[in-house]
Formats: structure tokens, C-alpha cells, sequence
């Protein structure tokens, strides 16, 4: 255990470049809504500081399909009047050392940056609010434009539903619109990095029910405020849960499909589908996307693409996954020559479940047109 904390400790001061928050109030929970938000008692006087970080020490976090952060006790104040019940502050940091990297390169395979903000509860309703910034300006975008992350309301005044108003992550892909924390390798599978990952201004509404979930929105077009609102945008992913009423005796099967659609100087569509499963330590999963124009986190594009890949993954104790991946990718399909594939190998250490882990990622890149590489991937995360 020292050596793992000692090298968590060397990758935080050796790291050129920092990395990516996840979506706290969006991310996957039976509410939508961040245990730290619904602790009511987060910040009595109960508990002293220190007594607070002992606990903090002490407590094993095992669950690692949503996000917990290490000092949510202590970074969170709840007040006794006034419009806001409770705020809680909140920083995330995700790094990765990158090695041997080809000489074309992907631009897309990016994973650094750092994010931090506030969100919490507004007094005497079912009105909750986030302000994420991020700190690590994108290539191709000013720092002022990649500086808001998410920023929105939500509200949960319509059972089983979440309707939220503001700039978030857009449901394109199973993939695509997780959070960078919760996915199981360090980098996102190509269709996700290329036609998701993204963040627009919109209304959406999320419907979480025992067989089935749904995330529907329209948004504006535009990505990290470049113009004002080119076009509208339609995203909306559905997921079915056939074991959803079984409390997971059986494992849990996802299978789920959905559309992103739009106009941003030029028609765009987006069609996917994913099925995954999990039961006790193993998971396995596979999403395929197609492509007539899209308009992810990098690039409006035109090109007709599509791609998919499958993970398995086994935790050979609570604390240790072992994770592969294939992942096949066409860029364009009017050039026939160009395919390019992944196979990817990961251990995942979880020292506080997703709180604070380790990443270690072998990728073996295989281009048809351009130099093949191999990648190595040593990473860092973080919650506070």
C-alpha cells in the first residue's frame, strides 16, 4: 500500500499537464443526484475536523460505476438561512504520462486537464445547481472558451426524472456522454472521443426507472461558446434494463441505443447502439456508432464514419481490475485504406474507489495510412 501511495504522490508533481472533472449532478445514480447533495448532516458540528479526516482514512469506497469524493464531509457547509441550503466544493484531477506516441498522432487522445467548482442544494425545493470550471484550455480553443465546464440548474420535482437547464456533457454514446472518472481505461474508445465527449447549452430531461432510462435534450450547436446558437441539436439515448427488478442476482444487462442530430454550418446524424453486462467482479461491453457528419468535442465534421468497440474487465480483488479492449475506428468510408484499431490492456488500482485510483494502459495503435505506435499510459485521479 506505501508503494502505491507513494507513487500516486510522484505522478501528482511529475505531470506536465492535468486533466479532466466528471459530471457530479449527471453522472449514474438511482437519482441523479450526488450522495454528498442528499447528506443533510454533512457539515454539523457533530464531528471535529479531525475526527472528520480519520473518517476519512478509514472508510473503504468499493463502489466504482459512480464518482465519491474524499473530502465531501469536510468541503461541504450547510447554512441555516438564506436561498442556498447546502454547497459543497469540489476538485478533480486526472493526469496521464503519454509515452511513444506516433509521429501523425491522434489528436483527439486527450485526457488532461483539471477542473473545480461548487454545487449543491437551493433551500426549501428540489432545485440543485453546479458550476464547474476548467483550467486546461483545449487545443484549437482560448482558455476563456474551454473555462466553463458544466453550469446548470437541475430539478427533481417530477418523479423518477431530472430536468436540467444549463451547459453539460450530451448523451451521444453510451460512452461518449459519461464521465471522464467513471469510464474504465483512461482514454475514451474512438467513436466517443470523436463524435462525443462533448458539452453544449440546452434543456434536457433524464428518466431513470427499475427497466429503463432515458436522457433526451435539445440544445444549441455551438461547443465551448465559439458562435451563438448556429443551429439547433437534438441528442437523446435510451437504455433498457431486462434484470432491472432482479437486484442484481443475476448480473445487469444494459442494451441501449440513441441519435444525435443537427446543424452547425452543415447537417449532421449520429446513430448508436451498446449492450453491456455486469455480474459481481466481471464486466463486458460493446458500443457501435455511425456517422453522416458529426459535431463532437474537437471538429464539425463531414465525413461519413463509423466505428465500435468491446471491453472486458475483471476485478481480481475490490481494489484490482484488469481491463482489454478492442476498438475499431473509419475515419471516412470514402477512403476504403483507412481503418485504424486499438487493442488496449489496462489495470485499474482503486486505493478509494474512484476517489482516488491508479491507471496503468498498454495501447498497441494500428494504422493502415499512417506509422503504427505503441502507448503507454501511466495515470492519476483524484477527488476532492
Amino acid at each position: 500500500m506505501k508503494y502505491f501511495f507513494y507513487l500516486f504522490i510522484i505522478l501528482i508533481f511529475t505531470q506536465t499537464s492535468v486533466f479532466a472533472i466528471e459530471e457530479v449532478i449527471l453522472d449514474i445514480d438511482d437519482n441523479n443526484l450526488p450522495d454528498v447533495i442528499q447528506k443533510e448532516s454533512a457539515d454539523d458540528n457533530k464531528y471535529t475536523l479531525y475526527e472528520k479526516i480519520q473518517n476519512i482514512k478509514s472508510r473503504e469506497i468499493t463502489a466504482t460505476n459512480s464518482s465519491s469524493y474524499l473530502l465531501d464531509e469536510i468541503l461541504t457547509k450547510k447554512f441555516d438561512a438564506g436561498i442556498v441550503e447546502n454547497v459543497h466544493f469540489f476538485g478533480y484531477y486526472r493526469a496521464a504520462l503519454d509515452t511513444d506516441i506516433s509521429a501523425d498522432g491522434d489528436s483527439v487522445y486527450d485526457f488532461n486537464a483539471i477542473h473545480a467548482g461548487i454545487n449543491g442544494k437551493f433551500r426549501g425545493s428540489k432545485n440543485f445547481y453546479e458550476i464547474r470550471l476548467r483550467f486546461d484550455p483545449l487545443d484549437g480553443y482560448s482558455y476563456l472558451q474551454t473555462l466553463p465546464s458544466d453550469i446548470y440548474i437541475a430539478n427533481t420535482s417530477i418523479p423518477h426524472h431530472t430536468v436540467i437547464l444549463g451547459n453539460t456533457r450530451t448523451p451521444t454514446g453510451y460512452e461518449g456522454g459519461r464521465s471522464d472518472s467513471i469510464i474504465p481505461l483512461v482514454a475514451r474508445a474512438q467513436i466517443s472521443r470523436n463524435f462525443g465527449n462533448v458539452r453544449k447549452v440546452g434543456l434536457r430531461i433524464k428518466g431513470n426507472y427499475d427497466l429503463v432510462e432515458y436522457d433526451l435534450g435539445g440544445y444549441s450547436s455551438d461547443t465551448y461558446f465559439r458562435s451563438f446558437f448556429p443551429g439547433a441539436e437534438f441528442a437523446g439515448w435510451v437504455n433498457l434494463k431486462p434484470l432491472g427488478k432482479t437486484n442484481g442476482k443475476y448480473g445487469k444487462v444494459t442494451l441501449g441505443g440513441g441519435i444525435t442530430t443537427g446543424h452547425n454550418g452543415t447537417d449532421y446524424f449520429v446513430s448508436g447502439l451498446y449492450a453491456g453486462y455486469e455480474y459481481k467482479n466481471f464486466m463486458a461491453n460493446f458500443e457501435y456508432a455511425a456517422a453522416n457528419g458529426y459535431n463532437g468535442v474537437r471538429t464539425i465534421s463531414t465525413n461519413h464514419a463509423e466505428g465500435f468497440y468491446s471491453t472486458i474487465g475483471y476485478k481480481i480483488t475490490p481494489k484490482l481490475q484488469l481491463l482489454a479492449r478492442y476498438d475499431h475506428f473509419v475515419p471516412n468510408k470514402q477512403i476504403a485504406d483507412d481503418i485504424r484499431r486499438e487493442y488496449s490492456a489496462g489495470v485499474n488500482y482503486f486505493i478509494k474507489g474512484q476517489a482516488l485510483k491508479l491507471m496503468l494502459n498498454y495501447v498497441f495503435c494500428q494504422n493502415d495510412l499512417i506509422e503504427d505506435s505503441h502507448r503507454l499510459i501511466l495515470g492519476t485521479q483524484i477527488m476532492l
